[in-house]
């Protein structure tokens, strides 16, 4: 008999503009084996004109960060989504976002976890 995984998905940003350095609200997963970043940017968004770059950071606490490795490269089209996929993470899952200066993004991002 086939065991259903558990999975929860939490919406960390919702509608928000980004413009410089962000970060997302840090979430507990230690529960989870497997985590999955998605940001779409919003229909309604103006095209931005530069590269945003989100980062993976883990934390032991949910107050002292590192980069876990994982990057990928925000969406540049209204209403695309972007992902990063991230395995064996500890405790605490967040974004670090670097948004080229004079640049705004209006974004969803969720975080999909999987035990």
């Amino acid at each position: 008999m086939a065991t259903l995984r558990n999975t929860y998905t939490a919406v960390i940003a919702r509608g928000e503009r980004w413009t410089g350095q962000v970060y997302t609200e840090p979430y507990e997963a230690a529960w989870a084996s497997e985590a999955v970043f998605f940001i779409h940017l919003m229909p309604d968004s103006t095209p931005p004109s530069g590269t945003a770059v989100a980062r993976v950071q883990i934390s032991p606490d949910g107050l002292h960060w590192v980069n876990e490795g994982t990057e990928f490269e925000l969406p540049t089209v209204p209403d695309a989504v972007s992902f990063g996929r991230v395995l064996n993470f500890g405790g605490w899952l967040r974004l670090a976002v670097a948004v080229p200066n004079a640049c705004v993004f209006k974004v969803v991002a969720t975080l999909s976890l999987k035990a």
